[in-house]
């Protein structure tokens, strides 16, 4: 492997046609350049100049590294530039999974903020629910996760995954406006036996049903959906009542649903999940920081 200094180097020899020339050039001493000139024809194997007078001309070796010289270090100059750009924050690409709650509100924020203070930084976007976000992570299909977990025991998180809690989402019951139920500022589970219910995903809806068998009773089931706004509109059809989140209710947009807080509190953890040597990353520490902040700014966190 060629080292980039010497390249640098021998491109001066040849511009300026004497090493003292290039020395000048480069602000060397004239028996640095010479050494550098001899280790780079220990790597090539062969003489690169050969001394004509003052001058120096260049072998048949010494003409082919040149055509490729010019281009190599302008190579490394962008290379360097680019870089350059990353690591300050004038550029990079971070890949953001998360579930639908928080693409609908934290995420809409985050790259709102990002696009206002570093344009540069381009995010796409995601969309699947945990257990299976964090399975694209471990894949390196992603490079943030938004995932969830409702309470109880700690599920497992691999040694190189770095978990960064945001918020504390409190669980609130979706109705049509007109239910009994409506008029009262939180209202229990137990309130709630009686009626047909909407499912969220599969992980929500493992925690209701843990949840009412704990009460006592079997809800009834009668649609399942990971959709908020679809879950929404089968409430304002009264088609049954729903367990949800409160980041839904951030993006409710139906006049004829109302969502009523669970008392006793319930809720669950939203967190951020990435590789921790991800962190190291600039653009992926500068992602995670903004979800963060964005995540702070909301009541419950």
């Amino acid at each position: 492997m060629f080292d980039s200094r010497h390249i640098k180097t021998f491109h001066a020899v040849v511009t300026a046609g004497t090493y003292s020339g290039a020395a000048t050039a480069l602000g060397y001493t004239q028996p640095a350049v010479t050494q550098q000139m001899k280790a780079l024809e220990r790597m090539v194997g062969s003489p690169l100049f050969v001394r004509v007078g003052r001058r120096m001309r260049l072998t048949e070796a010494g003409e082919t590294l040149a055509r490729h010289a010019e281009a190599i270090l302008g190579s490394l100059s962008v290379a360097e530039e680019q870089v350059t750009a990353i690591t300050r924050l004038r550029a990079g690409r971070v890949r953001v999974c998360g579930f639908p709650s928080a693409n609908a509100t934290l995420v809409p924020e985050t790259l709102a903020q990002l696009a206002a203070e570093h344009p540069g930084i381009a995010v796409s976007l995601l969309d699947d629910e945990p257990p299976d976000s964090l399975r694209r992570l471990a894949r390196g299909e992603c490079d943030v996760t938004l995932a969830f977990t409702y309470p109880g025991p700690p599920e497992p998180v691999p040694d190189d995954v770095v978990e960064i809690p945001l918020l504390e989402d409190q669980l609130t019951v979706l109705m049509p406006v007109g239910h009994p139920q409506a008029r009262r500022r939180a209202v229990r589970l137990a309130d709630f036996t009686e009626e047909r219910w909407i499912a969220g995903c599969a992980r929500c809806r493992t925690h209701f049903l843990h949840e009412c068998a704990e009460l006592g009773f079997a809800p009834d089931i009668a649609y399942a959906t990971d959709d908020g706004l679809v879950m929404q509109s089968l409430v304002a059809e009264g088609l049954g009542v729903a367990m949800v989140p409160g980041l839904v209710l951030s993006f409710l947009r139906l006049d004829r649903v109302a969502g009523r807080a669970l008392q006793p509190a319930a809720r669950r953890r939203v967190s951020a999940y990435v590789l921790r040597e991800h962190l190291r990353v600039p653009a992926t520490a500068l992602v995670v920081d903004t979800i963060k902040a964005v995540a702070e700014r909301r009541v419950g966190c």
